[in-house]
């Protein structure tokens, strides 16, 4: 099974890097009605790519945060160098509860993942701007084991969605938020050895000590 870990509390030491850390850009929907925030990613242990976006709603969801794939995220046009995704909060609200310590077990994960996309299926509908044609991705497309294209915001105004690639690659085009997307995932790439060894002290923690670190806990205090 493919391997999946969160960013956390890492933070890029290098002042260019943490420019371009996309963490903190908000993210609107439809009508613009701002959802959240990018709290943190999901990435691929293997790639360095990254697979779901975290957004923290700031409280209106009961779940507090919420999963997007990256080929649901585009750059908003409204705001500069914050993000779209073409979901309501009603759409949201019927997501399984996002919990970020289902990713320390694989059987956790892949359930939640089934749910999850079993939802997209079933869920949201798009279509082709202007015109009644259903483009909706088949899950396959909406979930990749990797990053998906971020659109420039010129091809908003056409296509709703675009197909995901395993590789991750991002269209680089002059919107900022585009750009400092490609920049973000580039650097989780390149310091990918980092990152993991992060992402693991992050699990430990939402997970809680094992039978075995509860033991030497123990006999260290009974010595």
């Amino acid at each position: 099974m493919t391997r999946y870990g969160t960013l956390g509390d890492y933070r890029f030491t290098d002042v260019e890097d943490a420019a371009n850390d996309i963490r903190g850009s908000e993210v609107y929907g439809f009508n613009d009605e701002k959802l959240g925030e990018i709290d943190d990613v999901i990435f691929d242990h293997d790639s360095g790519g990254i697979v779901y976006v975290v957004v923290d709603t700031g409280g209106w969801l009961s779940s507090k945060k919420f999963l997007v794939p990256p080929t649901e995220v585009r750059p908003s046009v409204q705001h500069r160098d914050d993000y779209l995704v073409e979901l309501t909060k009603e759409q949201i609200e019927s997501f399984p509860a996002y919990d970020g310590a289902a990713l320390s077990s694989e059987a956790k994960w892949a359930d939640y993942e089934r749910r999850y996309r079993s939802n997209w299926e079933t869920g949201p509908v798009m279509h082709r701007v202007a015109t009644d044609r259903n483009i909706t991705p088949t899950t396959k497309q909406q979930v990749g084991s990797g990053a998906g294209v971020i659109p420039s915001a010129a091809d908003d105004a056409d296509t709703t969605v675009t197909t995901p690639t395993t590789d991750a690659t991002m269209d680089i085009s002059t919107a900022g938020p585009s750009l400092r997307w490609t920049t973000f995932e580039d650097k989780l790439r390149q310091r990918r050895e980092e990152v993991l060894e992060s992402s693991i002290k992050n699990v430990k923690r939402a997970t809680g000590p094992t039978a075995s670190e509860r033991e030497r806990v123990e006999r260290r205090k009974a010595s």
